[in-house]
């Protein structure tokens, strides 16, 4: 099976794009569950399912569409994920930041990602977003990082600098246009397990004495691999369900696509107020 893609893969791909589209995204999303209705709102869409592309992975999870959606948002030209890949699906860290790759080959220099997370942090109220400041790489820490193998010269340094993983100035914009529109918008750190398993009480308790605010299966490789290819990032994580600090209630992934019903429209508006600051 293979499990690491080449620059003429990822080229394949971008070409494939490039063919059905007359436009140059400028901006990439990554759509997390429950986000669909900001990809139906693109004017002018092209629509690729992911089967379409040669190599591009593809989604099983429910709330992810698993489609390309290219056109024009908020007066900004963009490239949609709508629905993500996840590490727990089964792929190799490389087939998950493939998606990121290829908007770097098409030229693509900002990248909003965004995601459904657990609250670890006791002062957050599900159904609100979070500014990603930082994130804990654990999955990298135990040596299943999106950079491992030979260095892609083509994209970045082998070494590169994640101090500032997270866009210091789009996260400003992401606040002001929060205050502007009276979205409560919570500030933190995200952490990324491998999934597909929520949590264990002692899990969450561990994340919250390491300092994490928020808890997902996504992201972080992406961001990774983004900043690795010189891109800009913002992420925002929407808060789905409170951490189960001590068993005392069980956490489902209907639940967490039920309170992004609720978050889907503060999610949206931000997103937008974002695209017409840029």
């Amino acid at each position: 099976m293979k499990t690491r893609n080449t620059i003429e893969d990822m080229d394949r791909i971008a070409d494939e794009i490039r063919s059905r589209i007359n436009i140059l995204p400028e901006i990439g999303m990554i759509l997390g569950s429950g986000l669909g209705e900001l990809a139906e709102s693109i004017q002018d869409p092209t629509i690729i399912p992911y089967h379409d592309l040669p190599g591009w992975p593809i989604s099983t999870v429910e709330g992810h569409a698993g489609e390309l959606v290219i056109g024009e948002l908020e007066g900004k030209d963009v490239l949609v994920m709508n629905g993500r890949i996840h590490y727990y699906e089964g792929y190799e860290m490389s087939q998950v930041t493939l998606p990121i790759r290829v908007m770097q080959r098409l030229g693509i220099k900002i990248l909003i990602v965004t995601n459904a997370a657990g609250g670890v942090n006791q002062d957050f109220v599900p159904g609100n977003p979070m500014l990603i400041t930082d994130h804990l790489n654990l999955l990298g820490m135990a040596g299943v990082n999106p950079l491992r193998g030979p260095n892609m010269d083509e994209f970045g340094p082998r070494f590169p600098d994640m101090s500032q993983a997270y866009d210091r100035q789009l996260g400003e914009i992401a606040r002001r246009v929060a205050e502007e529109q009276g979205i409560t918008l919570y500030e933190g750190i995200y952490v990324c397990l491998a999934g597909p398993t929520f949590e264990t009480p002692a899990d969450l308790r561990f994340l919250l004495g390491a300092g994490v605010d928020a808890v997902g299966m996504s992201t972080v490789p992406e961001v990774i691999v983004a900043n690795h290819g010189g891109q800009r990032v913002l992420g925002i994580s929407g808060i789905t369900n409170s951490s189960n600090l001590y068993g005392e209630a069980k956490t489902t992934h209907e639940e967490v696509i039920e309170t992004g019903l609720i978050l889907a429209p503060k999610m949206m508006s931000l997103i937008r107020g974002v695209l017409r600051a840029l």
